[in-house]
């Protein structure tokens, strides 16, 4: 079975004006994800998702013009080959970095979906894993910079719907922040989980003052606070408390980055996204990596119902898996385009889908609803 075509999709909905979402990477505009099909002579067509890196056009091009006349013709099954020959002809040298990850993500997702079609089964079931229960928490965009109050109303408003785990943003100001922090543990009570994600821009003053406090009202992370590869930071925010774990990975790319993570010895919160960490091939490697080192493997989902069903396949056969990030946005059509993904539970969990590959069918006639804009998701005010 090979692969006859490799086509890259780029689709985009505009958030209605004043609906925006704000924090640390500024107030969002639009939404974004690119879709990518892999055909085979054997008939079976197999979909994943790349994240669009700010830059779907470039990304979807990429793929076009390049990865893609690498790997048409080789055999489908052969997802390490596949990947293998990626890492040599453009990873490794005179590639694009993290914008070749991105590209070979949303085609390593998509050869799997292929996998588990011609086997019969779903992927957790190639993966090793069984159809279990996995607790997921509040994330996606959503709970953003507001008044306290409307963003406790906001969070309680996900408790009622089963969720046992939210997420605040945070990187508006470190008073600010605790604030907010504070306001919602005492209104959720001690029984809810409170994760914090400052999304890159905090200063190691912000650190300091804030870690404390997140160490006072139990928070489960705090996320990102600083650039990806600012490892002198992440080691020294480390330091700060042991009661708060540092999270980071989702603008890691490979399991080569991790590694680096793992040598700095400052994230003990590990959050690969399979949309733009080398797909799903590269994951099960640096699940196994932290395995080693009893580091939790959190994911990090982005926009499609396809990333979200193959982190939820992933997640199920990974015995280091901890909390499914379940996008709660209120202007994400992308996750639900092609049916309803997971369901929280009473329990605050989540399943991943029965159907074999992905267990997602994909109507591509949904597409022209939602025209590509290129150019970034985000504005921000300098």
């Amino acid at each position: 079975m090979k692969i006859t075509a490799i086509q890259a999709t780029p689709i985009s909905f505009r958030l209605p004006e004043g609906k925006t979402v704000t924090m640390g990477v500024g107030s969002t505009t639009k939404r974004d994800a690119i879709v990518v099909r892999v055909q085979t002579d054997a008939g079976i067509t197999g979909y994943g998702e790349a994240h669009p890196g700010r830059s779907p056009g470039a990304i979807t091009s990429l793929i076009h013009s390049t990865i893609a006349p690498m790997l048409v013709g080789m055999e489908a099954t052969d997802v390490v080959g596949a990947w293998q020959r990626v890492h040599r002809m453009q990873l490794s040298s005179h590639g694009l970095g993290a914008g070749a990850a991105l590209a070979l993500s949303g085609i390593d997702m998509a050869l799997w979906d292929i996998r588990g079609k011609a086997a019969g089964m779903p992927l957790y079931e190639l993966l090793g894993g069984t159809r279990r229960r996995m607790p997921a928490y509040a994330g996606g965009i959503s709970l953003g910079y507001q008044p306290k109050e409307s963003l406790a109303d906001e969070a309680q408003g996900y408790v009622e719907r089963g969720y046992r785990a939210i997420k605040l943003r945070f990187g508006d100001s470190a008073g600010v922040d605790i604030e907010r922090a504070l306001h919602v543990r005492k209104a959720l009570g001690d029984g809810i989980d409170i994760l914090a994600d400052a999304n890159t821009v905090y200063t190691m003053a912000d650190a300091r003052r804030v870690l404390p406090v997140l160490a006072d009202i139990r928070a489960g992370w705090l996320e990102e606070p600083f650039a990806c590869n600012d490892f002198a930071s992440y080691r020294e925010a480390a330091k700060i408390t042991p009661l708060v774990p540092i999270a980071a990975g989702e603008n890691h790319y490979t399991r080569f980055e991790f590694a680096q993570l793992l040598e700095a010895g400052a994230v003990q919160v590990w959050q690969p996204d399979l949309s733009k960490c080398g797909g799903i091939t590269e994951g099960v490697r640096i699940a196994a990596i932290a395995s080693a080192w009893r580091i939790p493997i959190h994911p990090h989902s982005s926009a499609t119902g396809l990333n979200h069903a193959a982190t939820l396949h992933f997640m199920a056969a990974t015995e280091n898996s901890g909390y499914f990030e379940a996008c709660v946005s209120k202007f994400n059509p992308f996750r639900d385009m092609f049916g309803t993904i997971f369901e929280i539970g009473r329990d605050g969990c989540v399943e991943p889908p029965s159907g074999p590959g992905l267990g997602v069918e994909v109507d591509e006639a949904l597409f022209d609803k939602y025209p590509s804009v290129d150019g970034p998701g985000y504005v921000v005010k300098f």
